[in-house]
Formats: C-alpha cells, sequence, structure tokens
C-alpha cells in the first residue's frame, strides 16, 4: 500500500496562516473596511452616510436613526421610515445595518456608555490601494516556550489606547507569562479578548522595519502549564490598516528591547508603499 500522507512544515504552515490574513483584511467588515467610527453624543449627521443619529436614554444599548424611505438604511433587514433603535454591540441582539450595496455598519459602546457608529464599505479605498502585508520569513528562533501561571480571579491592568490621551482602559489578565532569553528574564501581560488571551508587545523593530505602534500575538494556554508564543504569528493591530480603529498600546512590561524579527511588518500599497504611517 502506497503511504499518502503528507506532512505541512511550519514554513507552509506559515505561509498558509499569512494567506488568509491577506484574505481576511480585504472582507466586507475586514479591517480595511471601515471608513468611519463617530461617536454620538447629541443629535447628528455622521459623515458619509445618511439619517439622523442621536443618544438613547442612560442605560439603554444603542443609538436613535431617524430617516425617510428614500435614505435606503435598513436596520435588521426593515426599511426605515421614520425613528429606528440601533441596538448596540453590548446587547444580546445587536442590530446590523445597511446602508448600499456593499457599505454596511454596527454601533459600539466605551465603557462609559456612550455609543459610535463604525461604518464599512466593501469598497474602501483602503481596500482598493492595498497590496499586501509585508512579513518577515519564518523563524524557528522565535518559537518559544513559556511558563503560564494562572492568577486566580485575574488581574486588572490599564491599557494606554492610541487615540485615548494617555487615560488607561482597565483589562483583564488572567495569568503571567514568563520565561527567559539570552539572559534576560521576561514577565509578560495578556489580557482577555474572547476565549483566546491578546498579548500586545513593542521590540525594538517598531518605527523601523515594522509599524511604529506595536503588534498582537493572540495565546492559549497549553494543558500542562506552559503557553506557546509563536511570534510568526504575530500581526500588526487593526490601527494599521485603518486610521478609524483605537488600538490598545504595549504597556510596559511587554516592551522588548530586542528585535522580534518574526511575523508580520508593515501593510503595503500596490506599489510597494507603506499604506499608513503613525
Amino acid at each position: 500500500m502506497t503511504d499518502t500522507t503528507t506532512t505541512t512544515t511550519p514554513e507552509q504552515a506559515y505561509a498558509t496562516y499569512h494567506a488568509r490574513r491577506e484574505l481576511s483584511v480585504v472582507q466586507p467588515t475586514g479591517s480595511l473596511a471601515l471608513v468611519n467610527t463617530q461617536w454620538i453624543d447629541a443629535e447628528q449627521s455622521i459623515y458619509g452616510v445618511p439619517g439622523v443619529w442621536a443618544p438613547l436614554p442612560a442605560g439603554q444599548s444603542g443609538l436613535l436613526v431617524t430617516a425617510t424611505a428614500a435614505d435606503g438604511i435598513r436596520v435588521d433587514g426593515e426599511l426605515v421610515d421614520g425613528s429606528v433603535v440601533v441596538r448596540g454591540k453590548n446587547d444580546p441582539k445587536p442590530s446590523e445595518i445597511s446602508f448600499a450595496e456593499g457599505v454596511a455598519g454596527f454601533v459600539i459602546a466605551s465603557e462609559q456608555g456612550n455609543y459610535a457608529l463604525r461604518v464599512w464599505d466593501a469598497n474602501s479605498e483602503g481596500i482598493q490601494e492595498f497590496g499586501s502585508i509585508d512579513a518577515f520569513a519564518y523563524n524557528p528562533d522565535w518559537v518559544i516556550t513559556a511558563q503560564w501561571t494562572e492568577i486566580p480571579g485575574g488581574m486588572t491592568v490599564g491599557f494606554e489606547h492610541l487615540k485615548d490621551d494617555g487615560a488607561t482602559r482597565a483589562e483583564v489578565v488572567p495569568g503571567e507569562i514568563t520565561f527567559s532569553r539570552d539572559g534576560v528574564d521576561y514577565s509578560l501581560a495578556a489580557f482577555k479578548s474572547g476565549r483566546a488571551l491578546q498579548l500586545v508587545f513593542a521590540d525594538s523593530t517598531n518605527g523601523d522595519s515594522t509599524y511604529s505602534v506595536g503588534r498582537f500575538l493572540f495565546l492559549a494556554p497549553n494543558p500542562d502549564g506552559t503557553i506557546t508564543l509563536d511570534f510568526n504569528r504575530a500581526i500588526l493591530p487593526p490601527c494599521a490598516f485603518s486610521y478609524n480603529f483605537n488600538c490598545p498600546l504595549p504597556p510596559k512590561q511587554n516592551r522588548f528591547g530586542v528585535p522580534i524579527e518574526a511575523g508580520e511588518k508593515n501593510v503595503l500599497k500596490k506599489d510597494g508603499s507603506l499604506l499608513h504611517e503613525v
């Protein structure tokens, strides 16, 4: 009998992962499709889309939109002709908004309880200009097995965000990631992101060969008490693709003084130039 079993190498798995990443960012609600995030604190119009938008009374999720049938806004599939509540992403049943073919939206909430409309355009300028995500070649030296130590009840850590003028947002860090490399001891903080952990980190390549703000790495503890940091899977934050995102910044303990030459580097246009600079 002929053995038809094939083994996927780490390099091949990495190539597949990278191709899927490039495909994901050009989807109708991919990172390159976000064209506006506008916070609503009073009755107002929103750039690029019809309708008049207003906040709801305190404690209610979402926004109130007022429009005519001619505006063509659909909320949860129903044409708006009058005033309709658009439920936020923090509601058990968030609303879906359609403005035109390929243009959609949804409402997000802040920790303070105010709401913004996000608008996605499947034919955005970013999607039209996109060429590739530049990345390092697969580097096995940056696959690290670290120790995972759970913190009972978690620990709250304040993370700064790019557009928050130095204010911090509380994120739950459920455990500590520790390892040693080249004589340096590291203790990293990754916060909960759905069912995964999100490591927001910086290194000495930032602003040189990689995006200046830093990068993300999504992780999950192993059953044996370790956690694998495969920096080849390091990705650019959404704000590298659209200025309408507000990304968390790496806390002090997640800032490496050495170059991590693995993972994604920058977003490039079709002509090879940088799509965005910060």
